[in-house]
């Protein structure tokens, strides 16, 4: 009788570590996926932001055509990734073409000093800080759920019930560097 009420005992103990590590995986999914719309949300701001400075821009420097449709181009990947590791891609194409479009912002000293453009700049650093924030916390529960799912004993719980890595959101060299937006 005593055996019985042991061995049960020691069953429920089991029963109840192993919903704990469950529950801990679901929990990191579920922050991955809250700081993965954190990051979606600065994205869609910074993408709003572009077509402003897309107009401000334009009227002074009508003949760059191209720079204005390179921006438009990776403004519309932005939009349309679904998964991190996309939306990193069209990061690193939007990176770019700010950098490009900023460039052809320098030859013209008016524009530099038109208040809207300046607004227009303001709100665009701020929002590469915010997702540059976002992005940190987005990495954070990321390395923390990758490595809950590949440590004993939670990695057994996570094979059971198919828990997958999840990709970092990572920019790649090119965009590493800060987006110049000060004249």
């Amino acid at each position: 009788m005593t055996s019985t009420i042991i061995f049960w005992g020691l069953v429920l103990i089991v029963l109840i570590y192993i919903l704990a590590l469950y529950n801990g995986l679901v929990t990191l999914r579920v922050r991955i996926k809250e700081a993965w719309s954190g990051i979606e949300v600065q994205l869609k701001r910074r993408s709003s932001l572009i077509p402003n400075l897309i107009e401000t821009v334009k009227g002074y420097a009508k003949h760059e055509k191209s720079v204005f449709e390179n921006v438009t181009k990776a403004r519309s990947a932005m939009l349309s990734a679904k998964n991190p590791r996309q939306a990193a891609a069209a990061e690193n194409m939007l990176a770019g073409a700010l950098k490009t479009l900023f460039a052809v912002a320098e030859a013209y000293p008016d524009l530099k000093a038109s208040d809207n453009f300046k607004e227009l700049q303001e709100e665009l650093s701020d929002t590469e800080t915010k997702i540059a924030a976002s992005r940190q916390f987005y990495n954070s529960n990321v390395m923390e759920y990758n490595t809950k799912i590949q440590v004993f004993p939670s990695m057994l719980i996570a094979r059971l019930f198919n828990f997958q890595k999840e990709d970092f959101f990572e920019a790649d060299e090119a965009s590493k560097t800060e987006i110049k937006v000060k004249f």
